[in-house]
């Protein structure tokens, strides 16, 4: 961090005739340029005067903004102001003004208060910090003085025609960092300062030269000062940003249990209205009970801690679960470590509490989806070894063998369907085996397979039309067509058709699978395609089913570069459409190039 170089006393601070608040009489008036003659020139107070005054960026800061150590804003802007203004009233200028360097475009920027300077003038003041006098000074850390602007380049005789400038000095403004030795460890230009065109058209002399250098020390301190204060300000401003930003709700409370701060998020989860709340203890306003137990645990124990509160939000139809979990504010006072106050963090865990029950509901399902043709494979098997008389007959033997292999696909799918799911989720694409295929062809046998699993449900396939060259992977499509229909046979139990829609023009193939079962209602159709996620209700339950099909279908429409939507009626039933480009670009880039490469 760089600290001020103190300013070197010329005289004592108590110097005969200085004022009780360091300013001279009439620091208040503005120097005219008739002041000057001989007859009309003031009085002026001795320079010593002036350069006694402790100012908010130098030694005593007798008002301060609490807790920082640091003038106000207000107060920094009025003593760059009186700073500017003895500095013209002690070497007599004209004008007078600070340039900070903007390392953004790499230029010196002129800078509020001034002396002589109009805004406009003020506001178009921008030098080079590659040339020019201003630009050497800061470059160099010494001071530039010119008696004549007549002798300047180009460049600075531009901008000083443009302001009027006859003569100046341009004196670095130079921060140093010292030490624990209070030796100098490193030095840091922030700007220049300039003061233009000595009244009575003199030059400007060694004398004004020494006493610029004071006040050029007192001006720093002071920018030091307002650059710390505008950092802090920022900072302060940002993090209250982001706490009002945030999804996750914020409540501070001080060491006497009254309310610091609390975020718009913290305010919906409390049931807090914008008015309350703010300076109260949390006992006084705060209703739900969890949350006040929490803070009084967290207080009285001395020890940080956490619940979940269940909240029913404004707008939402069912409750939302929130982690509330507390932490310290740790600080100082009076130098010594202590606890400020708590922090309460609320974080939204609705979601990952669901997928907890979805999984565990999951897995019961899967061991039951998996015991079921397992159970109905050994029971037949046992059957067949024990029938040692030969008491069935051949065709009852092949009976039992193919709903025997039935079952064995039935596990196949089941175990593809939780590989194919693992790998999505690891990131993993599916491989794709693309070939031309017959799509009919396909539904058809697809719809074989399927009625032997029912003799409730008619499975009708309508298309009219000629016969269609798909070019996708068969095995996959295979696999989208048996979820869609088993989905369909389940989610009906009463029975009744099942119709496979197939509609084909110039460029795709769309496919709706139309039920007429329980349907899905409007508020679950936006999620039908989400993992683990099944229709609740006690006929879903009864139907069975692990909750990945319509996921993994999705995946796998998605692979083939389609897409898919659903339609439905609670009570008469839905209609899923799968959408299918005929040539997938993957699949034809892939193609030609393993062509190519023959």
């Amino acid at each position: 961090m760089f600290r001020l170089i103190p300013p070197f006393l010329l005289a004592p601070a108590d110097s005969e005739g200085a004022s009780g608040d360091g300013l001279p009489p009439d620091d208040s008036q503005e120097v005219n340029e008739d002041e000057t003659s001989p007859a009309k020139k003031p009085v002026q107070p001795s320079s010593d005067e002036f350069l006694s005054e402790e100012h908010p960026g130098s030694h005593a800061r007798p008002t301060t903004r609490e807790g920082t150590g640091l003038p106000s804003a207000a107060e920094l802007e009025q003593t760059l102001q009186r700073l500017m203004r003895r500095v013209s009233m002690l070497v007599q200028a004209e004008k007078c003004v600070f340039l900070l360097h903007d390392r953004e475009r790499d230029e010196l920027v002129a800078r509020p208060p001034a002396v002589g300077f109009s805004r406009e003038q003020l506001r178009t003041l921008r030098l080079s910090r590659q040339e020019g006098v201003a630009a050497r000074a800061f470059s160099y850390g010494e001071p530039v003085v010119v008696d004549s602007t007549a002798s300047l380049s180009g460049f600075d005789q531009a901008w000083a025609r443009r302001i009027d400038v006859r003569n100046l000095i341009a004196y670095p403004l130079v921060l140093e960092r010292r030490d624990d030795t209070e030796r100098v460890a490193d030095r840091l230009t922030v700007g220049v300062f300039l003061v233009l065109n000595k009244r009575g058209r003199s030059p400007f002399s060694p004398e004004d030269l020494r006493l610029l250098s004071v006040m050029a020390r007192q001006v720093t301190a002071v920018i030091a000062d307002a650059q710390v204060y505008l950092q802090l300000t920022e900072e302060k401003e940002q993090l209250q940003a982001t706490l009002l930003s945030l999804g996750s709700g914020v409540l501070m409370v001080e060491s006497t249990g009254h309310i610091s701060l609390l975020n718009p998020a913290a305010r919906a989860i409390l049931n807090l209205p914008d008015d309350e709340g703010d300076g109260l203890h949390f006992e006084d306003c705060i209703k739900n009970e969890g949350i006040v137990q929490l803070l009084r645990d967290t207080t009285q124990n001395g020890r940080e801690t956490g619940t979940e509160i269940e909240v029913l939000l404004p707008g939402n139809n069912e409750p939302r679960i929130f982690q509330a979990q507390t932490a310290f504010v740790r600080g100082e006072k009076a130098g010594v470590p202590a606890i400020l106050g708590v922090v309460v963090i609320f974080n939204d865990i609705t979601e990952i509490r669901n997928v907890e029950r979805m999984k565990t509901a999951f897995v019961s399902t899967v061991s039951h989806e998996l015991r079921t043709p397992l159970t109905s494979i050994k029971g037949f098997i046992s059957t067949l070894l024990q029938d040692t008389d030969n008491y069935f007959d051949q065709e009852t033997r092949t009976e039992f063998y193919t709903i025997i292999d039935n079952e064995c696909d039935r596990l196949r799918r089941l175990i593809d369907d939780l590989l194919n799911v693992s790998r999505i989720e690891s990131g993993r694409a599916l491989q794709m085996n693309w070939s031309y295929f017959d799509p009919l062809a396909a539904i058809e046998k697809v719809l074989h397979a399927q009625s032997s699993y029912t003799d409730k449900h008619q499975l009708v396939m309508d298309y009219h039309g000629e016969p269609i060259n798909l070019l996708g992977d068969a095995d996959k499509f295979d696999q989208i067509l048996t979820n869609l229909l088993s989905n369909a046979i389940k989610y009906s139990p009463t029975g009744g058709e099942v119709r496979v829609i197939v509609k084909v023009d110039q460029h795709d193939i769309s496919i709706g699978v139309r039920d007429q079962g329980m349907g899905i209602a409007p508020d679950k159709l936006g999620k039908v395609f989400e993992k683990f996620e099944r229709v609740d209700n006690r006929d879903t339950r009864q139907a069975g089913g692990t909750g990945i099909g319509l996921f993994l279908v999705q995946h796998l429409v998605e692979r083939h570069e389609g897409t898919i939507d659903v339609k439905s009626e609670l009570g008469t039933g839905s209609t899923f459409t799968v959408h299918l480009p005929l040539r997938p670009k993957e699949a034809v880039d892939e193609m030609e190039s393993g062509i190519r490469e023959k």
